[in-house]
Parts: structure tokens; C-alpha cells; sequence
């Protein structure tokens, strides 16, 4: 027997054994079957899961329903599995994802994470509905090379030339990268002979940047390797400036990156440009330890007054280390994209600079850093709160405040409602 042979024989006996110890439709994941599952399956949707908890208790049949709805509706092998992982059990497991709460359903795409874990309605319908929605090709077809003329000219794009669909360049990696990516970059395809023309030497890929100009850049790797074109998508499909919204909050707190963030008025979009550039010309190095953020300065209040400012301060630079809030003492208007200043600010986080002055004092002979604490002591001190966090604790000893706004009182934080809720979740700790 050849050593495939032997291999794809082995994984039928370790998934059928994960089926056997009973006739449900969800598999028992543990250590010794995930690896090789995740691996092995377009998408897998899993519940992580604790038995003494009540609101694990209450999904498990409704989870169990929704994954015979889908799975006898998606019966080709390899397409999609529903899996649990009993987080006492297979605690490395969940330390390994990072779970923090009971229950967390998460979804893998090809082996992959994706970023946003499942915070829908937990119910039956719902549940197959967004797993039906994830199944579905996020692959547009371009049946006239004109079309590409019409895409929306603000969003991030991937276009593919092939002869075919049944081409490996297409099957076995194009499809699979455009589904990694897909709630980053919106992917098309050309195939046969409308994209005739654009294969003088072979099938290709561009990816066409946002903006008014076109700028297309094409992949210069090999088609074949799926790694690399992964790789090279990732680089252009998520930007180095991302907008903090109430639906992404909790999931870049979750990065566990500090955040330097610049607070905008919505009206103000010359800021925010200065911002992008400077962070691409001189930052992106950083990327791995910090994430660069934007955010309407309008629609979250509750941070500037947790600084001692109001929108009438706008627009705002801040540092959230997830321990203390350091204001940039300097004007984002005039200041943000003079070279070094910013790097300067990032720096002086990282060797301590930051939180030191915060204990001792500005440095005399620079100017000072305006710091915001939360008064707790561990370290969840960051913008997104919990909602049992004391309100008028907000605003720390290291920075007065400002005198059109009460900080000691602010309004309701916005960011709290994205908290993981205590009404449905059995919470193992902070996350925010």
C-alpha cells in the first residue's frame, strides 16, 4: 500500500471514529483529531464549550439541529463539518484559540481562523443560515472584461485570469486564498475565453488597489503555491490604518495589539489621509505591534471624555497600551504626518518612556504626555470596558480635566456594549 494511500485511509479512520461514539451530526473534537480535520475540510464551525455551563447547555441542541440542517444539506465529503471541544477536557485546545468564554463558536476556513468569531442570534435557523452564507463562493464571475471597469472604485480587489475553473491555479488556490480573504478583499474571476487576451503567459492575478486611479499590481509568484499567494493577498487585503467600529471592537481588542488611534470628525477626511501615509512611509514595520487605528470622534464620545476631551477637540492621537491612555500632546491636525514624530510617540511606549512619566512626571525638558489610567489594577484598562467597571473611576490622576466636558461623569461608553455579555456567555475572564 503507497504511503498515500495509507494516509487517506487513516484520516477515514480517524473521522469515522470521531462520528462513531455516536449517531450525532457534531464531531468530538480533541488533541489527537482536530489537526488533521481542520486540514481536511473547506470549513469547519466549532462550539467550545464547558458541561456546568448553563448557556453551553441551552445551545447544545440547538447547535446539534443546525448542524443537521446543514450537513445534510452540503453532503459532499470535505465541505463542511460542525465539531465541539469540551474546554475542560481539551484545555490546551482552548488556550490555544484563546477562548476566554463559554460557549464561543468559532470558524475555520481551510486550517485557518477567521478573525470574527459567531456573535449572532443563537438559534437554529440562524445559525445554518450563516453557515450557508459562508459556503457560499465569494468568488465573482466576470463574464466581459469591461465589468472590471465598474467595480467599486472604494473597496480592495483581487481579479484572476484563467483557462479554467478546473485549472489548479484556480481550484486549489485561487478559490481557497479568495475564501481566507473574503470579508477583506472582494475577489473575481475571468475564465476561458473572455480573459484570452489577459493569459498571453498564463493565467495571472492583479489586485486593484481603492482609489481613482488604477494601479493594478500583479502577483509575481507562482500560481501553484498557495502559501505565497496567501501571503502576498493578506499584504494587500488588510490595511495597515483600519477603522475602529462598534462591530470590530471586540475582535481587535482580541489582537491583543496597543492601539494608536486617531479620533476624527466624521467631516474631517484630510486628517485621516495624513495619517495612512505616514503610517505606510514610516510604520510598517510596527504592524506586528501595534494596530493603527481611525475612528468617528462623533460616535465615540466616551473615549474623549475618558481623556478629558470633547468632540469639540477633534481630531485626537492616543496610544490604548490596554493599561493606561496616552495622549499625544502634539496637534494630529498640523503634527501627524511630520517624519519621526509618530514613531517617536510608538517608541516611547516600548521602552517605558510612556508609563513612566506617567508615574514620575514629564520629562522637564519635553513636552508633557497627557495620561489616562483606568483604576483598576490589571490590565483591562483599555477603550472597549466591561459594563460592571465603575464609571466615575474613568478618568485617572495623571491628566486634569478639561473644562467643557466632566470627565468624573461621562456619558454611557459605547464600547461597553460590546462587551461579551454575562446574559450569554459564561465569562472565564475580562476580555475587555
Amino acid at each position: 500500500m503507497s504511503d498515500s494511500v495509507f494516509g487517506t485511509f487513516a484520516f477515514l479512520i480517524l473521522i469515522t471514529q470521531g462520528f462513531h461514539a455516536s449517531t450525532s451530526s457534531v464531531v468530538q473534537f480533541t488533541s489527537s483529531n482536530l489537526n488533521d480535520i481542520l486540514a481536511n475540510y473547506e470549513l469547519v464551525f466549532i462550539n467550545f464549550y464547558a458541561d456546568w455551563c448553563r448557556f453551553s447547555q441551552i445551545l447544545a441542541p440547538i447547535y446539534e439541529e443546525a448542524a443537521v440542517k446543514v450537513v445534510e444539506e452540503f453532503p459532499a465529503s470535505n465541505q463542511v463539518v460542525f465539531g465541539k471541544v469540551d474546554c475542560d477536557r481539551e484545555a490546551g485546545i482552548a488556550a490555544q484559540y484563546h477562548v476566554s468564554k463559554y460557549p464561543t463558536l468559532k470558524m475555520f476556513r481551510h486550517g485557518s481562523s477567521a478573525k470574527r468569531e459567531y456573535r449572532g442570534q443563537r438559534s437554529t435557523d440562524a445559525i445554518a443560515n450563516f453557515v450557508r452564507e459562508q459556503l457560499k463562493s465569494p468568488i465573482g464571475s466576470v463574464g466581459n472584461l469591461d465589468e472590471l471597469g465598474t467595480l467599486d472604485r472604494k473597496k480592495r480587489h483581487i481579479v484572476g485570469y484563467f483557462d479554467s475553473e478546473d485549472s489548479h491555479d484556480y481550484s486549489a488556490v485561487f478559490k481557497k486564498v479568495a475564501n481566507v480573504l473574503r470579508d477583506d478583499c472582494s475577489f473575481h474571476a475571468a475564465v476561458g475565453a473572455v480573459s484570452e487576451n489577459e493569459r498571453v503567459n498564463g493565467n495571472k492575478i492583479i489586485f486593484r488597489p481603492p482609489g481613482d486611479v488604477r494601479e493594478d499590481v500583479q502577483f509575481s509568484g507562482s500560481l501553484a503555491d498557495f502559501s505565497s499567494l496567501l501571503d502576498w493577498a493578506m499584504d494587500k487585503c488588510v490595511p495597515l490604518v483600519r477603522e475602529i467600529t462598534f462591530e470590530n471592537a471586540e475582535e481587535l481588542t482580541e489582537e491583543g495589539l496597543p492601539f494608536l488611534i486617531l479620533f476624527h470628525h466624521p467631516d474631517d477626511l484630510e486628517t485621516p489621509e495624513k495619517f495612512r501615509k505616514i503610517v505606510a512611509e514610516e510604520l510598517t514595520s510596527e504592524k506586528a505591534s501595534v494596530n493603527f487605528l481611525i475612528a468617528d470622534g462623533i460616535k465615540f464620545t466616551h473615549p474623549l471624555h475618558h481623556l478629558g476631551k470633547s468632540a469639540n477637540d477633534l481630531p485626537i492621537l492616543a496610544i490604548d497600551s490596554f493599561r493606561h491612555m496616552y495622549l499625544w500632546s502634539r496637534s494630529p491636525r498640523s503634527d501627524i504626518d511630520k517624519p519621526g514624530l509618530l514613531r517617536q510617540f510608538i517608541q516611547d511606549l516600548q521602552s517605558g518612556k510612556l508609563h513612566r512619566e506617567f508615574h514620575q512626571g514629564p520629562d522637564p525638558t519635553l513636552p508633557p504626555v497627557d495620561v489616562i489610567s483606568d483604576s483598576s489594577n490589571d490590565a483591562t484598562g483599555h477603550v472597549p470596558k466591561e459594563p460592571d467597571q465603575d464609571a466615575s473611576n474613568d478618568v485617572g490622576h495623571g491628566s486634569p480635566p478639561a473644562a467643557k466636558t466632566d470627565p468624573t461623569s461621562p456619558p454611557e461608553s459605547l464600547f461597553r456594549k460590546l462587551a461579551p455579555s454575562r446574559t450569554r456567555y459564561t465569562i472565564l475572564r475580562d476580555e475587555l
